[in-house]
């Protein structure tokens, strides 16, 4: 029982996180003027179904909804790391980002025109390539997914321990 407890603790966490990480993007976009492009707000993205995920796996009842909220949880922050590396070493060397799968994807979401505060791409990928405390901004998204994913395992381990 403490390790379903425990495993919920850690879901509750990575729901909350990666709210936090859009909101600090958020931040940088709209006080420091750090323009995104499609590749960053897919990541965005991917951080709130991320965190909708792992909400999931807290309202669904017993230790087989935190698991299905959990191993959700454990897919898409490996989507999201995979997503962080190739905008760094594939998509900040293009020119633009139009056409690419990231400005699809958002474009077939439609949330680009329904909140195009938070979804919208307003530079190309080489415009948007920005450098945080040193770090390419991706490279932090990327350790986050990492981050959230080595938790939502962890969770799952936990859930998988005979009680």
């Amino acid at each position: 029982m403490a390790q379903n407890t425990q495993a919920r603790g850690l879901l509750a966490a990575i729901a909350a996180v990666p709210l936090l990480a859009v909101m600090a993007a958020l931040l940088s976009q709209h006080v420091w003027d750090m323009q995104p492009c499609a590749w960053c707000v897919l990541q965005r993205l991917i951080f709130v179904a991320l965190a909708l995920a792992a909400g999931l796996g807290l309202v669904l009842p017993g230790a087989l909804g935190s698991r299905i909220g959990a191993a959700l949880a454990l897919v898409l922050a490996g989507l999201g790391l995979a997503t962080a590396l190739w905008h760094h070493f594939v998509a900040s060397s293009s020119a633009s980002c139009n056409l690419t799968l990231a400005d699809r994807v958002m474009g077939a979401t439609g949330l680009d025109s329904l909140l195009p505060q938070v979804f919208a791409a307003y530079a190309s990928c080489a415009d948007a390539r920005v450098d945080l405390a040193g770090m390419p901004y991706e490279f932090w998204s990327g350790a986050l997914f990492t981050l959230l994913g080595m938790m939502a395992l962890w969770a799952l381990r936990m859930l998988r321990r005979p009680a």
